[in-house]
């Protein structure tokens, strides 16, 4: 029997009909396809630690984690990360009251804004940004506010003037994101003080997206909640995945003060409520890693930057070098191309390589049109034969 359906209303909150598939899963299911490299999704092809693999196995051994760990996170995990935020930045957290552990960082996105806007709000978004918060912001019944950081001299940057022109009586919250994804920039210092003291100044919460954090190869990361005034109105969310190379654990957390945890974690309990129990334990263990690890790391991805940065200059694209994150964005129209979206779908057939359209993360989609982004956290001799296959567009 067919399903009864209204023809009066679409299935679908209209809230979300804007948000259909992600171009994630259509560029990968067009590598698959046509068995292409993809540098489209920002995930690592190998594992992290074996050492932390094996803490994860040992917990399910033991029976750590496999029933319901506590709502917030178990005591460990959080224990953790009180201890890298003190040791990292200097902010000291209480694991007890300000620790959220949550499915990724993707879900503390979503609990965030869930939490802290309400319809009526405005929430104000560096554009071009990761495509779950403009979904997040859609549920939340909020109004999504774009900043457009601007290509120049090789880099994008944010310009503070528009930032304070967006600001207005309806605005709530500032998302942040750095190191930045899709832009590979990282927010300096003084840029961080100048949005920080525009928060202050209008009474604005600030949620900072900072699962990058470990992978800056440029300049250094500056939490925000470290500078004046911002500590009592700064959501951080961290994340495991990008930091230890374990995507799918979906390991993410929040620290803020007891008052804003409290929010989060009221609109989070309804989400997953608890996930990724002997992960944590993991997790826990890999935060404590010595430095070398964590300079191996980035030391490692910078070299990876650089090998595709300069395979794609050699291509002929205007290539934008990261001074963080997994991604190089590229300006196409040295190519004698200008629609980022037919570029990245015919790729893959015409030299074998997936990337991503950048307008997908804009809202105002001429400005990201000729951009496209690619993925660096890949095996070296991956890499490589991107970079060789790219060549092939310099001669077409």
């Amino acid at each position: 029997m067919a399903a009864m359906t209204s023809s009066a209303r679409p299935l679908l909150n209209r809230r979300l009909t804007e948000f259909g598939t992600t171009i994630f899963a259509e560029m990968s299911a067009l590598a698959v396809r046509t068995g292409a490299i993809n540098l489209g999704q920002g995930f690592p092809d190998t594992d992290g630690p074996e050492e932390i693999r094996e803490a994860a196995v040992r917990a399910l051994r033991d029976g750590r984690g496999n029933q319901y760990p506590p709502g917030p996170g178990v005591p460990e995990l959080r224990t953790a990360i009180a201890a890298h935020q003190q040791l990292r930045y200097g902010l000291t957290y209480d694991p007890g009251t300000e620790v959220l552990v949550t499915a990724g960082a993707t879900e503390a996105i979503a609990a965030a804004l869930l939490a802290l806007a309400e319809p009526g709000d405005e929430v104000i978004a560096l554009e071009p940004y990761y495509d779950s918060y403009a979904a997040c912001i859609a549920m939340a019944g909020a109004t999504r506010v774009p900043v457009t950081l601007r290509p120049g001299n090789g880099a994008y940057h944010l310009d503070l003037d528009e930032l304070r022109d967006a600001v207005t009586a309806r605005t709530r919250i500032i998302l942040l994101n750095t190191p930045h994804n899709p832009t590979g920039t990282v927010l300096t210092r003084e840029e961080l003080a100048a949005v920080a003291e525009l928060a202050v100044e209008r009474d604005l919460l600030v949620v900072t997206d900072e699962v990058y954090e470990h992978l800056v190869f440029d300049g250094e990361h500056t939490p925000i909640a470290s500078l004046p005034g911002m500590r009592e109105r700064t959501v951080t969310i961290g994340s495991a995945g990008k930091t230890f190379s374990f995507t799918g654990w979906k390991v993410g957390w929040v620290t803020a003060t007891p008052e804003l945890v409290t929010a989060v974690r009221s609109a989070k309990q309804f989400l997953t409520y608890v996930s990724a129990g002997p992960f944590q334990y993991a997790v826990a263990e890999a935060l404590a890693l010595p430095q070398e690890y964590f300079d191996g790391l980035r030391d490692e991805l910078r070299a990876k930057r650089d090998l595709l940065a300069s395979g794609l200059a050699a291509a002929g694209f205007d290539v934008y070098r990261p001074s963080g994150t997994y991604f190089v964005t590229t300006d196409i129209r040295p190519l004698g191309e200008a629609d980022g979206f037919a570029f990245c779908r015919a790729l893959p057939e015409r030299v074998g390589v997936v990337a991503i359209p950048n307008a997908v993360f804009y809202d105002h989609r001429e400005q990201g049109a000729p951009f496209v982004r690619f993925a660096f956290c890949k095996r070296t001799d991956v890499l490589e034969e991107a970079v060789a296959r790219l060549k092939g567009l310099a001669t077409r």
